[in-house]
């Protein structure tokens, strides 16, 4: 950790990673004057590196718009963020650090869900209330290109239906924008960005995640596959999930 503090005021985006980014929030109009940002962070190398775009683009974006961080802390033995706290510290940006015993709140009340699904759904409501009770109006996620891309294919071939996440939206309630500004980047990029800066990448090894193959799992390895065999794959992917992308944008 000590050398990742070390390295916070050097970091160096790729034009390419900077391009993409630049484009999707320009395209659906993701970011506003006067937005207040609060962004889901994990520690994975996704977060981690939309952390340091939002950075950029605040610093030369034409418009003014504030950014700040939180972490959903499961409690669980094989996952540890905290050392992301003197991370977000020396970057001063502000910064929630949330516990939630989620794996034991999963064994006392999840009803026929995965435990993937049960977390992502309880962090997603914890994100909901602190960005409401600070008054912050943007959510943003690091889902990418081939998240997109997976739950594509997911839908199509389990639920029949033809679906992905979307780009920009507001939640139910109304009262609260999520965004996605890495949908046009792929996660090949994103990791060479991350390991090339040395970003301290917390590695998430939880037990009920990754003690069987996943549909997700399936699915990046068919599109890994295809894509040996057309370059062109995934260019072709987003032209076909543009519409669902941009579904109900504001």
């Amino acid at each position: 950790m000590a050398n990742n503090l070390k390295s916070i005021n050097k970091i160096s985006i790729p034009k390419h990673l900077k391009k993409h980014v630049g484009k999707a929030i320009g395209d659906y109009g993701m970011i506003k004057e006067g937005d207040k940002i609060l962004l889901g962070l994990s520690g994975g190398k996704d977060s981690l590196s939309l952390l340091h775009l939002l950075i950029y683009f605040q610093r030369h974006a034409p418009i003014n718009f504030e950014i700040a961080a939180m972490t959903v802390d499961p409690q669980s033995e094989s996952f540890d963020p905290s050392p992301l706290i003197p991370y977000l510290k020396k970057l001063g940006i502000r910064y929630f650090y949330v516990k939630e015993a989620i794996l034991e709140m999963a064994d006392k009340h999840m009803n026929g869900d995965s435990y993937c699904s049960f977390c992502a759904r309880i962090k997603r409501g914890v994100m909901y209330s602190t960005a409401r009770k600070h008054g912050y109006n943007v959510l943003a996620l690091a889902q990418h290109l081939d998240d997109l891309a997976e739950s594509f294919l997911m839908s199509a071939f389990h639920g029949g239906k033809l679906k992905t996440m979307k780009a920009h939206y507001i939640n139910n309630d109304g009262d609260l924008r999520i965004i996605r500004p890495l949908v046009y980047s792929r996660e090949q990029s994103i990791a060479s960005f991350a390991k090339e800066q040395d970003l301290p990448v917390i590695t998430e090894n939880c037990p009920a995640c990754f003690s069987m193959p996943t549909q997700r799992e399936h699915m990046k390895q068919l599109l890994k596959k295809e894509e040996q065999a057309s370059s062109q794959l995934f260019g072709s992917l987003l032209s076909a999930m543009r519409p669902l992308m941009s579904k109900g944008m504001p």
